[in-house]
């Protein structure tokens, strides 16, 4: 799983990303043409439409979700690595398009609490976001997602493990926190997936790495799938 975030998408058009492959596919980094969670999605308009917002960790689990809400939902995702918070304001709107989703569950938080210099991790480099940045920027991006009218779930950000290059180990908790308050301020359900992983992390996640074995992709897919089940 690539570990940073995709290079910027496309200057933004009108036409809604998820409306036909063509424009999904001009939304595409021509790497990401043949990864699985970034095929195109034909929107069944019998079904309920499902959102997921994030990261490569968000990347990991997106197919195991989809084929298992798969008859129940559209479960798409956005067509790139999410990133950081900053970089979702910048997007979002983009992101979101036009289709009448049901249930968006999303995250942002391992790209801004990384260090980065010259665009490399780097503890000498500079903070993505602080945690007071980051509050500020996760707060206008749920009260954007609200206006849409889906179901909103917000995805804990997973952990932050001892030589993981860039990022401070257990730093995500601090973010975690930004989060859980402006979630619980805004009335937005939490997908608690830190706790749901942090004590299977042997095996499940890669070592001296925030990315995650197929077997811990497998596990928070399982937990995404949950969670969204219940809203359909």
């Amino acid at each position: 799983m690539n570990e940073e975030a995709s290079a910027s998408p496309k200057t933004p058009e009108t036409a809604c990303i998820y409306s036909s492959r063509e424009a999904w596919e001009a939304a595409l980094n021509v790497k990401q043409k043949d990864r699985p969670e970034f095929q195109y999605v034909d929107i069944d308009p019998s079904l309920d439409s499902v959102l997921l917002i994030g990261d490569s960790i968000s990347m990991g689990y997106t197919v195991t979700v989809r084929q298992a809400l798969a008859g129940r939902a559209n479960v798409c995702r956005i067509p790139v690595n999410g990133g950081d918070s900053a970089r979702g304001l910048q997007w979002l709107d983009r992101w979101v398009g036009s289709i009448p989703w049901r249930v968006i569950h999303f995250n942002w938080g391992l790209h801004d609490l990384k260090y980065l210099r010259d665009g490399e991790l780097d503890f000498a480099g500079q903070l993505v976001s602080t945690p007071e940045q980051y509050e500020t920027q996760l707060r206008k991006l749920a009260a954007r997602l609200q206006q849409t009218g889906a179901t909103l779930i917000w995805a804990a950000t997973t952990p932050v493990p001892e030589g993981a290059g860039g990022r401070v180990p257990g730093s995500e908790l601090t973010y975690n926190e930004r989060a859980a308050k402006v979630m619980h301020e805004l009335g937005i359900a939490v997908n608690d997936l830190h706790a749901h992983i942090a004590e299977r992390l042997d095996g499940n996640q890669l070592p001296r790495n925030v990315h995650f074995t197929d077997g811990g992709y497998a596990l928070l897919g399982a937990k995404v799938t949950e969670v969204i089940a219940r809203e359909l």
